[in-house]
């Protein structure tokens, strides 16, 4: 790949971004590059991006809540209205995940644009080199067991415990599709890179971006909002030991894989 000078072209970059950009390149060993306007609009653009996310699964969470208490309140317990009032948010936020994930899109492409010279060798990771196996196998658990939870809390034969599982299982199915939707367009996003520094810098935001979709907020919050003290003293205790497992699990993934900028080296000796 080539490592000449490049010219300073680039999307236009203030220097209250040129500065994190370079602490950011020596958190991850790279203190040797340059912070380039082009690595300093990507993380600015990313920072904003992970913002409206979170804001997104927090509404979510919220949302739950509040349709929870709806349908538990009132002279009507049975009525519809708050569950088809979360689906139609559910839907709404997934339009609102993707609007983001293009404009993220968008800005990337107008990034890659603007380079004189683009690196030599692009690669595009697919899911393995960019999620992981052991991610990957962490993210599929913690969905089972947080359908299991819900499945369960529908078995019981209480009425109110049956109709918040059925809030449980809308938000966790909208928070499952809110990450999915999210890692297919990490996947498929464009690299944008000028020469080896900016490419494997590239492959370190797309690793990092996929570790934090697996942090399961949506999975832990909700079955303990919801449920918890309602539901059957089994279930809770489930629930607690569902919670405690996947925490535990979390911190041996992240102590025992090899940090962001160790498989972005290595997805480009492969490459």
């Amino acid at each position: 790949m080539t490592r000449e000078p490049l010219p300073d072209a680039g999307p236009p970059a203030r220097a209250a971004d040129l500065r994190p950009a370079g602490e950011w390149l020596a958190q991850h060993n790279l203190a040797g590059a340059r912070p380039t306007p082009l690595l300093a609009s990507r993380l600015a653009v990313r920072r904003r991006a992970r913002i409206a996310a979170a804001v997104i699964l927090t509404v979510l969470i919220l949302a739950s809540a509040l349709a929870a208490v709806s349908a538990l309140g009132g002279s009507q317990p049975h009525r519809p209205l708050p569950l088809l009032a979360l689906t139609a948010l559910v839907a709404g936020l997934l339009l609102a995940q993707s609007l983001l994930d293009w404009w993220v899109r968008r800005v990337d492409q107008r990034a890659g644009a603007t380079l004189s010279r683009r690196a030599a060798h692009l690669i595009q990771p697919g899911w393995q080199a960019v999620l992981g196996r052991p991610y990957a196998v962490f993210a599929a658990a913690t969905f089972a067991g947080a359908m299991v939870l819900a499945g369960s809390a529908l078995a019981v034969p209480d009425p109110t415990v049956r109709r918040l599982a059925v809030v449980l299982l809308i938000g966790l199915l909208g928070g499952t599709a809110i990450s999915a939707m999210q890692l297919r367009h990490l996947l498929r996003r464009p690299v944008v890179a000028e020469d080896e520094e900016s490419l494997t810098a590239d492959v370190i935001m797309r690793v990092e971006d996929a570790r934090e979709l697996t942090t399961p907020s949506v999975q832990w919050t909700l079955p303990m909002v919801l449920l918890f003290g309602t539901a059957p003293g089994w279930w809770s205790a489930a629930a607690v030991a569902y919670l405690l497992l996947g925490v535990g699990a979390i911190i041996v993934l992240q102590a025992r894989t090899p940090s962001s900028a160790t498989v972005a080296r290595q997805v480009m000796r492969v490459g």
